[in-house]
């Protein structure tokens, strides 16, 4: 199979989709891949490493497009990459397309068959191409929150660990999850206070096992998030409904309630948020804006900021399935791995993802039946 890698062109994205280890991996399974010219030069990893480990550098983005008959990616297309579907062509990336109705209804116009990272779940619950992002996404909240509190970024002026005689900010932590569970590690880690919100009792146990006093938890309603969120001196927002729009779990009102001063890290902006007074999507050049005198950050590609980690952790989880992918076809890769057939979103103009076709009324086909 010839699989292609474009350079990513979303703000400030300078992750890539694939290291020079994983294209010798795809290149010793009989693969041929081409690589958009400088696509690695933001995660430090140059166009010759990729040409000694196989590959073959393509001076533009339409040339890895227009060969290709599977591209990988890390970020969802945007609307300038759009031209370049085509029926039959092989999208595998992060699409998060129940945010993304444009990209939904280009992607089913065009044919394309459109595996995402995001909804590939094994059978214990767990999202393995997710997990390694959520796992910087979610330390890299903690760490970018605690800054924020900072007076010069319109902070409060805390520091997150306090000082004897002084008591250490507040972090409260919505959801429990992979992002949650970094979140809380980056928060011990500084010395702050740590409160984490779920629904789920199970994991709730789960961490209290795992921290003990070191953290609190409470079992997440509306009256416990307008409690702990007034309290709160740094929100993270850690929801996940795989494949979903992201619930409105806190209110304007809730936020409006929150100490002047405090901060909001919403990482489920990805999946559109999960704060009601998250009204855009913040860039890592600008990432935040003041609401009800709050810090909001929602920065989407939020791992995009530490690009070669996370370029490394990507393709250390998402290599497997695409040499699968490559090596048997869509079809027959999909139909051997339930897990991975749950990441088909959409094919040859069928959605095949009930949540998605849920957020946009749109027909749901059964996955069973695009694999025949």
């Amino acid at each position: 199979m010839i699989i292609g890698v474009p350079k990513e062109i979303k703000a400030n994205e300078h992750r890539v989709a694939i290291t020079p280890a994983g294209v010798e991996a795809l290149k010793t399974e009989g693969h041929t891949i081409l690589i958009e010219k400088n696509a690695g030069i933001g995660s430090r990893i140059t166009d010759k490493e990729y040409m000694d480990a196989g590959a073959e550098i393509l001076p533009a983005a339409k040339d890895v497009w227009s060969k290709a008959d599977m591209v990988l990616k890390v970020k969802e297309p945007l609307p300038a990459e759009y031209p370049y579907f085509r029926k039959g062509l092989l999208l595998f990336t992060y699409l998060h397309l129940a945010a993304e109705p444009a990209l939904t209804k280009a992607l089913i116009d065009s044919g394309v068959t459109a595996i995402a990272y995001e909804t590939i779940q094994l059978k214990d619950g767990s999202l393995p191409l997710l997990a390694p992002m959520s796992e910087v996404a979610g330390r890299m909240a903690t760490l970018v929150g605690t800054s924020l509190l900072s007076k010069h970024h319109n902070g409060a002026g805390i520091l997150p660990s306090g000082v004897p005689g002084v008591p250490q900010a507040h972090v409260v932590i919505v959801g429990g999850g992979v992002v949650g569970i970094n979140a809380a590690q980056m928060a011990m880690g500084v010395g702050a206070k740590v409160t984490i919100l779920d629904t789920n009792l199970d994991r709730l146990r789960y961490l209290d096992e795992l921290y003990g006093a070191r953290i609190s938890t409470m079992y997440s309603t509306r009256s416990a998030l307008a409690e702990l969120s007034a309290d709160a001196d740094l929100l993270v927002g850690a929801v996940l409904i795989p494949g979903a729009k992201a619930p409105k779990l806190i209110s304007e009102a809730m936020v409006k309630a929150m100490k002047p001063g405090s901060v909001i890290v919403d990482v489920a902006i990805d999946q559109g948020g999960s704060v009601e007074t998250i009204d855009r999507v913040t860039t890592h050049a600008e990432p935040t804006y003041l609401k009800h005198e709050v810090v909001h950050y929602s920065v989407a590609n939020m791992p995009g900021a530490v690009p070669r980690t996370s370029t490394f952790a990507l393709t250390n989880a998402t290599l497997p399935y695409a040499i699968q992918l490559a090596t048997a076809g869509w079809k027959k890769a999909c139909s051997q791995n339930k897990p991975l057939a749950l990441g088909i979103n959409i094919a040859d103009g069928k959605c095949t993802y009930k949540a998605v076709a849920e957020a946009f009324n749109l027909p749901v086909y059964d996955v069973e039946e695009v694999l025949v």
